[in-house]
């Protein structure tokens, strides 16, 4: 199975309710084609001479994929804008800047290849699976794109007051996501670490050497350098943080509530998650799994108060093998960053789920089979995917490789915070 084969093959229609009216902000369609949000947003800034607050936008989009989605410019042009691998169509005034919370949800086409006529009967089987009974909400791998080859949580270290460490990890850990001169300049960072002047003189001209010349003239002073890492960076960094504590603690509830022969482990950058294991969708479901699918936990942090005695033990277990309590799960320094406060679903069924079988015409004598739903903001399509993949939910063959980093961290709403590609 093949995902992602051309950029066609993975569609995503942002869906919103905002509608322009009057206000001090722009409002805008951004259609983008193989190129992140990130990218997209950093191309307009430059051409338009915008400072980066000006702009803001509800979540990021895959790279690999033809998307849509919005954003605003506070007093921006009245103008359409086109680049390359991009367009930017001006919708009219709103009132207030664009955000996770005006995303409704997430309109979604995919197509998977390389698919063999053997594979036929057990994949329809699977979609109608996942049609009827859904699948797990986790935050999937896209997620979690920060984490470097140690593993280590960029927001514990922050959490727990090791700005040198937070910092190190943020700017010179080696990721498996680095190309060429980002893997270069990280290796620069690595070898001289300390060498602040050396850096400042041997780095490119970025937003890291701008950090470094911060530590030329205050050498140890890492609690100011990690304030001085882009504000949507350090949120993606808290983001990641969080996730990677949400899914640890559903997956050990789902190991609480399931004999083994009942689950299945399924891999992933937080490690093995749990599924239940359902054989068919008209099958009887137990009533463990039946509680799991009404299932909604917190998104964990110190901000939040009503804990439900229930599952809490098992969340301070999780904290607990990083050396933490969910007292210590919020920064103390800077204040513009913050975890999110909302609650969000165990469980995730798919709306408007279809399916469709075709001939392949990228593999000879393959089958292709493209698949249509809608998911809630937060939710993430690709566990869709994982979930009618073969050998019991592995990852799908990826084409390309995955996003460095997700969505950006926002001030929330119930959903926890996002949507998701």
């Amino acid at each position: 199975m093949k995902l992602k084969s051309q950029p066609d093959d993975f569609q995503v229609e942002e869906m919103t309710n905002v509608r322009p009216s009057r206000g001090a902000f722009a409002f805008y369609r951004l259609e983008k084609r193989g190129i992140g949000t990130p990218e997209a947003v950093s191309a307009i800034l430059r051409d338009w001479n915008l400072p980066r607050h000006s702009l803001s936008y509800g979540g990021l989009k895959d790279r690999h994929a033809v998307t849509s989605q919005y954003l605003t410019i506070h007093k921006g042009p009245s103008l359409n804008h086109e680049d390359r691998s991009y367009r930017l169509d001006y919708l009219g005034q709103i009132p207030h800047p664009y955000h996770a919370r005006d995303i409704q949800a997430n309109r979604f086409e995919i197509c998977l290849r390389n698919l063999t006529h053997e594979e036929h009967g057990v994949i329809e089987r699977r979609c109608d699976t996942v049609g009827h009974f859904g699948v797990v909400n986790y935050f999937d791998d896209q997620r979690f794109g920060s984490i470097g080859f140690s593993g280590d949580l960029i927001g514990a270290s922050w959490c727990k007051g090791d700005y040198e460490r937070t910092l190190f990890l943020a700017m010179a850990e080696e990721n498996p996501h680095d190309r060429g001169r980002e893997r270069e300049q990280k290796e620069l960072m690595r070898t001289h670490w300390g060498e602040w002047i050396h850096l400042k003189q041997v780095l490119d001209r970025s937003h890291r050497r701008s950090v470094v010349t911060y530590l030329c003239d205050h050498p140890t002073d890492f609690k100011r350098a990690v304030a001085l890492i882009r504000q949507d960076m350090r949120s993606i960094y808290l983001a990641a943080f969080q996730s990677w504590v949400w899914n640890r603690w559903l997956s050990a509830l789902i190991d609480a509530a399931l004999p083994e022969d009942c689950r299945i482990a399924i891999p992933s950058k937080c490690g093995l998650l749990s599924i239940p294991h359902v054989a068919s969708p008209s099958g009887p479901i137990p009533s463990s799994v039946r509680e799991l699918q009404r299932l909604e936990l917190p998104l964990p942090s110190a901000r939040q108060k009503d804990w439900d005695p229930a599952t809490l033990p098992t969340l301070e277990a999780i904290l607990s093998e990083l050396g933490m309590e969910i007292r210590e799960m919020r920064l103390k320094y800077p204040r513009d960053t913050f975890f999110s406060k909302g609650i969000r679903q165990a469980w995730l069924k798919p709306h408007g789920f279809q399916t469709k079988w075709e001939s392949d015409e990228l593999h000879n004598r393959k089958l292709a089979l493209r698949l249509s739903f809608e998911l809630p903001k937060g939710c993430y399509a690709t566990m869709v995917v994982r979930a009618i993949a073969t050998d019991q939910m592995s990852q799908p063959e990826w084409d390309e490789a995955e996003e460095s980093a997700e969505e950006v961290n926002e001030e929330t709403d119930s959903s926890g915070n996002d949507e998701a590609s």
